[in-house]
């Protein structure tokens, strides 16, 4: 186990964050989980133990990723404790709920920090380490409003467009190095951050997709399962 590689997971205290999680743990990797909620976290971390008939070690870092120093200390924890950084998996997220002409600087700020920057900024922090190990992977989950947009979602999905564009960046600059990268855009997918959205009867859960679907996408691109789909953008529509 000692020698099982290392997976960032951020948004990993619940739904989509939290599947991923035990999903990658049940592939063998040794999980690092980042959220604002260090209860959050160590439920996902029980689910681990609970679910994994071997569970690898996890590490709880609860972060502020909107903060540029939480955001590094996340990857130089993980290095301090275990020397390497093989996948990044982004995949915290904000979606204010405002229709264009309501839009506030401060709610574009929010969701584009989180959804955005956070990210970048930890790709950036974990360049040199991906240079040095010759390889690392990173998974960028989007989401299907960057071409189907509820109303009231423009700043989310304008933020997860331009996360997409970074994955493309990602794979044109890494490939020297064997870096790869990958989007995930699915659907409605049934967590408590679509339902702080939507009730169900706006959006009945047999038209969801649930966590574990997205979970899947994620460890086959982990893996190398989705070669060809490498810098793409794989879309998972809901049911």
């Amino acid at each position: 186990m000692s020698e099982s590689k290392v997976a960032i997971v951020t948004g990993a205290g619940t739904g989509i964050g939290r599947e991923i999680s035990v999903q990658l743990a049940e592939a063998g990797y040794r999980i690092v989980l980042v959220s604002r909620s260090q209860a959050h976290l160590e439920t996902t971390a029980a689910e681990i133990d609970r679910r994994v008939s071997e569970p690898p070690q996890t590490l709880i870092v609860p972060a502020d990723l909107t903060d540029q120093q939480q955001a590094a200390a996340v990857v130089d924890r993980a290095i301090e404790q275990w020397g390497r950084v093989d996948v990044l998996v982004n995949n915290a997220a904000v979606a204010p709920n405002s229709r264009i002409d309501e839009t506030t600087h401060a709610e574009l700020l929010a969701a584009f920090s989180l959804n955005l920057f956070a990210p970048a900024l930890l790709v950036a922090r974990l360049w040199e380490v991906f240079q040095r190990q010759k390889g690392g992977c990173v998974v960028n989950i989007s989401s299907m409003a960057t071409v189907d947009p509820f109303d009231g979602l423009s700043i989310y999905a304008a933020s997860k467009a331009a996360l997409e564009s970074l994955t493309r960046s990602i794979v044109n600059e890494g490939r020297p190095w064997g870096i790869s990268a990958y989007a995930i855009a699915p659907g409605a997918v049934e967590t408590p951050m679509l339902r702080s959205l939507f009730t169900e009867q706006q959006l009945p859960s047999e038209n969801t997709l649930s966590p574990a679907a997205v979970g899947r996408v994620v460890v086959q691109c982990v893996i190398g399962r989705r070669c060809d789909d490498l810098g793409r953008t794989i879309v998972l529509p809901s049911p």
